[in-house]
């Protein structure tokens, strides 16, 4: 086997002369639903309010705010504008007025620490910072140090009472609203889309500082035509189709991370779909939006997926409208997803992966299963070639493990101003991930884990994910991250940092000596179910919360720093390997 071909393909046409905001709101293509009915529901809907938006008003609303962004500040082709905010219905609205002027959007996570915006400001070059007032005070100050003009900060929304000398994007709309076009929105040349920059998308930094990914417009528009052809492809009844034009999604997925961006921000709103507008995430009530807006599909992340196992509160909302649960992100465990199913027995469950480079999904559920293939991170995309390769260079075959290479339509041109990381990383035309996978003869993508995460036991290569999928199942453990730990004879040894449920919480306040006992009941639970090598050599070590970024990945490097300590203080409880 040489390359695997994504089945369901060839794609329709990607056009190449097209901008982002010209293809969503100007542009008709094939694979766009023209269901009447579908058209007439609005785009979003504000969760707190329940603001109903319609694709007219967000047109409009995009115009006018590009007008004012051009004649008020001077924002023109190629500057570049960042968004710093949780999600908000006028979020699509600054990325597109953005578009709109040729310049290129970077969107920041709203709990950067002032240093970590700083040094996306000043790595992409911002010129004007929109920011939501719930950030303002760190935004203001990394704007500062970025040398933006304290004039060039614009507040994404008001709240209560507060009052800030800034403008706002309400107000820029009704300025532009009021005053003569001062741009013209230019058209781009045939093949002029596949190079000119949309985002700029910091990577999430598991290898030094994050890196800006430089993403075409064309990409952008490949990974919503690529979905939508999957979706178009479904050949089972209305009824049953995980992706309908017409539905209701719930979007607390952050729209500044690609998962967020690319498919629900701008793939659900192509294909019809409605969504819900959230701006943070509470287990409760995240159920209470499903319940009261009716949503049909549920994007989630496996920390969420983890609480809905785990979490009593299910069973307080009436959830009969959801149909289909879509996580990505992050591999889900086999176990998590049966756990789930039995938890919501009617409802579809399949995973998506995907990354920034890819500029989204590599990989989407399997429409004509009920639930995924268990351990499945999706099948590939339409549109998408895979290699698998071996540590010895060699392409493996199906259901062989190694590095997943991929190239396809939607991949982005590497890292702004690193010419390192870029050659690294994009070689020939190819996306090295980074990731160890199995591909099977269905084209089903199975997550082993990131390549330099996998333990090395006694020469056996161990995946923390498959520890970690095992001991989410135990009651007493709310939340879970496998690190290796230096072991003079083995190597390197698994040790977890388990975060405990709040009833073996409350035991080991009462009684001391239940810590103890609650450690070595996790390292059986992992010795009666895995091989020897697998086993928690390492011992258990309890914590308040395991660190994860924005889309949910663990941060195994800040546990592997506090595994050093902890080794330097002596071993905890644990079983050494028989030798």
């Amino acid at each position: 086997m040489t390359e695997i071909h994504a089945p369901g393909g060839p794609l329709p046409y990607i056009p190449d002369d097209v901008t982002v905001v010209q293809f969503m709101l100007d542009y008709t293509h094939e694979s766009r639903p023209t269901a009447p009915a579908a058209q007439l529901n609005p785009c979003m809907i504000e969760d707190a309010t329940g603001r109903r938006v319609t694709f007219a008003e967000v047109k409009a609303r995009t115009t006018a705010l590009a007008n004012a962004l051009s004649s008020r500040l001077g924002i023109k082709e190629d500057d570049v504008v960042c968004i710093c905010s949780p999600n908000h219905v006028d979020y699509p609205v600054t990325v597109w007025a953005t578009h709109r002027l040729g310049a290129v959007v970077t969107a920041a996570n709203p709990a950067y620490t002032v240093g970590e915006l700083e040094h996306q400001l000043t790595t992409t070059c911002t010129k004007l910072l929109i920011v939501h007032p719930w950030n303002y005070a760190t935004a203001s100050a990394a704007a500062s140090n970025a040398n933006i003009p304290h004039d060039h900060i614009i507040l994404l929304d008001e709240v209560g009472e507060a009052v800030y000398p800034q403008q706002t994007v309400q107000r820029l709309v009704e300025d532009g609203l009021s005053c003569p076009p001062s741009f013209v929105e230019r058209s781009l040349r045939p093949g002029e889309a596949d190079k000119k920059l949309a985002f700029l998308s910091l990577s999430s930094g598991t290898t030094g500082r994050p890196k800006a990914v430089c993403i075409p417009h064309r990409a952008v528009v490949a990974g919503i035509i690529q979905l939508a052809h999957l979706a178009n492809q479904q050949r089972m009844r209305w009824e049953e189709r995980k992706l309908r034009a017409g539905d209701i999604w719930l979007a607390q997925m952050p729209f500044f991370h690609i998962y967020g961006l690319v498919v629900i921000m701008h793939f659900a709103l192509f294909y019809s779909v409605t969504i819900v507008v959230v701006p943070k995430f509470h287990l409760t009530d995240m159920l209470a939006s499903i319940q009261r807006h009716r949503i049909n599909l549920l994007p989630v992340v496996p920390p969420m997926v983890v609480l809905l196992c785990k979490n009593p509160a299910i069973s307080q909302f009436d959830l009969s409208s959801l149909r289909v649960v879509v996580c990505g992100a992050a591999p889900l465990s086999a176990e998590l997803v049966r756990q789930l199913s039995s938890i919501l027995p009617t409802v579809h469950i399949g995973q998506g992966y995907g990354m920034t480079e890819a500029v989204g999904s590599l990989a989407f559920l399997q429409m004509e299963q009920k639930i995924g293939t268990p351990g499945s991170a999706g099948r590939l995309l339409p549109g998408i070639i895979a290699r698998v390769v071996r540590p010895d260079g060699s392409l493996a075959k199906l259901g062989q493990p190694g590095h997943l290479i991929v190239k396809g339509p939607c991949m982005a041109l590497g890292y702004l101003n690193d010419e390192q990381a870029t050659e690294e990383t994009f070689v020939d035309g190819w996306l090295y991930t980074g990731d160890e996978v199995m591909v099977n003869e269905q084209a089903e993508v199975f997550i082993l884990d990131r390549i330099k995460e996998l333990l090395k036991v006694r020469g056996y290569q161990v995946a923390p994910a498959e520890l970690e999928g095992h001991l989410l199942v135990h009651p007493d453990v709310a939340d879970v991250c496998v690190v290796g730990v230096p072991d003079d004879y083995n190597g390197e040894v698994p040790l977890a940092f388990v975060v405990p449920q709040a009833d073996a919480l409350n035991r080991m306040k009462n009684d001391p000596a239940e810590a103890d006992r609650v450690k070595a009941a996790l390292v059986k639970h992992v010795a009666d179910a895995k091989v020897q090598y697998k086993w928690l050599t390492g011992g258990v070590h309890f914590i308040d919360a395991i660190p994860k970024n924005p889309s949910g990945k663990l941060l195994r490097r800040t546990l592997r720093d506090r595994a050093k300590e902890l080794q330097e203080q002596g071993p905890s409880v644990s079983i050494r390997a028989k030798l």
